[in-house]
């Protein structure tokens, strides 16, 4: 939730918390009860359920230094939220004792363990998060381990180990989870690092190899700054590669559904290229690379992408190859040789090469493959479109559409208003075919993308305009590319409308069989 653009609502939290414990995380650190009135609410909210697999963790601080535990509000908000474990940060770097909390080094060991032993004696499980602490043991190793030492001492069940600021590399955290492990062998040791320098995945599982057994994190990585320890990496590097036990092989085959999920509930679009669950991890683009994995899937992937819920893609580009094109037909049932692979190949690099790109743009790609086999009927023939924007002189916008086509001898000719060009242009559309083809009044446009291809050429430049519709069952992207933005527009919204009843046809025809 401190990660900058992102503000869950209690009911986003509540979604996102019964997610969680469905896919089997251990423990959800619900947020600071003190913090505001939404925190209250959501675990007491969470009181009212029973999670199946997860325990729910309050997160708060150790008590003021003028304050006895009893009197302090933090304290005081964690054991009134319910939660069974209490986790709680503490300072084990002494320039923080000295210039942010402005105490002395042995008050600050004394209020850590005054704040454990407090909370234990009340009933709950307590997790200690040592923050600073890697830059602490460097700055002061024998302090920091002081600390460590009276968490322990007053009963915190485990002791987190925080890589506060993100700087540290794997070797470091390594050697120093190595000595916190020898130093208090009989204590359960736990791993939080932040990604400031690329390496929280990685330093989370040096410190595992080195003796951690509690990994703090979060999904997608979302977080403070650059961001947290992604769970998403984590869990099934330890999983998969490094033999622990985690939430289990058949719940990880969720793991892609549980990413996609929490970055729609954040309202942020999902990151395509994350390890594991993004959508281009088991993405394929060049044709050497499709042409062995053809052969045999080990030689371009780690790892199956169903382990983890995710799956294969081939995309067809400039770059792809023969083999590349002859999957996709194979996977849509078309029987093609070597030749016609190649002539729908050069078609797609001459289309590329013009600004196309059909990786989101699969409906436009399976209607380019149906021209080059000869086997494409346009549904109606274009005899005219025109736009006609004005603004009257309350400064509202009225643009018009107004589109004059031939399906099968008939004549249309309609006129209809939008939100803006495309929205008219695409409204006239299928107006003028809805009395010819029903099936369309299903389609709606639901997300609307443009690129300049060539930036260089200014005002004159190719744009790229990528359309995703939808109907009751299916969503398609389609492509179109022109240097009128209008015309790029057109172009795509066509090749929706044909895909569309294309592919209607084609499900009659099988019903019909």
């Amino acid at each position: 939730m401190q990660a900058e653009g992102i503000s869950f609502s209690l009911e986003d939290k509540l979604l996102i918390a019964r997610k969680l414990d469905e896919f089997g995380i251990h423990y959800i650190e619900g947020g600071f009860p003190l913090s505001n009135p939404k925190e209250e609410q959501f675990f007491a909210r969470l009181a009212q359920e029973k999670l199946k697999n997860s325990v729910l963790a309050a997160f708060g601080s150790t008590r003021r230094a003028s304050q006895k535990p009893e009197e302090d509000a933090g304290l005081r908000a964690l054991l009134a939220c319910g939660a069974p474990v209490l986790t709680i940060v503490g300072k084990s770097w002494d320039l923080h004792v000295k210039e942010v909390l402005r105490c002395s080094l042995e008050d600050n060991l004394q209020l850590c363990a005054d704040s454990v032993a407090y909370l234990k004696k009340q009933g709950r499980r307590v997790f200690f998060d040592a923050e600073h602490f890697f830059d602490g043991y460097k700055n002061n190793p024998e302090y920091a381990l002081k600390v460590l030492q009276a968490a322990a001492e007053a009963g915190a069940e485990v002791l987190v180990l925080c890589e506060t600021n993100g700087g540290c590399l794997p070797k470091e955290v390594f050697e120093i989870t190595q000595v916190v492990c020898r130093t208090l062998s009989g204590a359960v040791i736990g791993i939080h690092t932040h990604n400031d320098s690329d390496c929280a995945v990685a330093n989370s599982l040096a410190a595992v190899q080195a003796g951690a057994r509690q990994v703090q994190g979060t999904i997608n990585g979302l977080g403070e700054r650059s961001g947290n320890a992604n769970l998403c990496s984590i869990i099934p590097n330890l999983t998969l590669k490094m033999g622990y036990e985690t939430v289990g092989l058949p719940r990880l085959k969720g793991l892609t559904e549980l990413s996609r999920f929490v970055f729609e509930v954040a309202n942020l679009p999902p990151v395509s290229n994350l390890p594991y669950v993004g959508e281009s991890a088991f993405a394929h683009k060049g044709g050497l690379h499709i042409d062995a994995l053809r052969k045999n899937e080990k030689t371009y992937e780690h790892i199956h992408p169903s382990l983890v819920g995710n799956e294969r893609k081939y995309l067809i580009s400039e770059l792809s190859g023969s083999s590349n094109v002859l999957d996709k037909l194979e996977r849509k049932k078309i029987t093609a040789d070597k030749q016609t692979a190649a002539k729908i190949l050069k078609a797609v690099q001459d289309l590329e090469n013009a600004g196309y790109q059909f990786e989101t743009a699969e409906a436009s790609f399976d209607l380019l493959v149906k021209k080059t086999l000869g086997e494409y009927v346009p549904s109606f023939e274009l005899i005219k479109y025109h736009i006609d924007v004005e603004r009257n002189p309350d400064g509202a916008m009225v643009t018009e559409a107004t589109v004059k086509l031939q399906v099968d001898g008939k004549v249309e000719h309609v006129v209809a208003e939008g939100d803006g060009p495309v929205n008219a242009l695409d409204n006239a559309l299928r107006k003028a075919l809805e009395r010819f083809y029903p099936s369309l009044r299903e389609m709606s446009l639901v997300d609307y993308k443009v690129r300049v291809v060539n930036a260089k050429a200014g005002t004159a430049a190719r744009v790229r305009v990528v359309i995703e519709s939808r109907d009751r069952t299916d969503l398609w992207g389609t492509v179109g590319v022109s240097e009128n933005i209008i015309e790029a527009s057109w172009l795509a919204l066509v090749d929706s409308v044909e895909y569309k009843l294309l592919k209607d046809a084609d499900k009659f025809s099988k019903q019909s069989r």
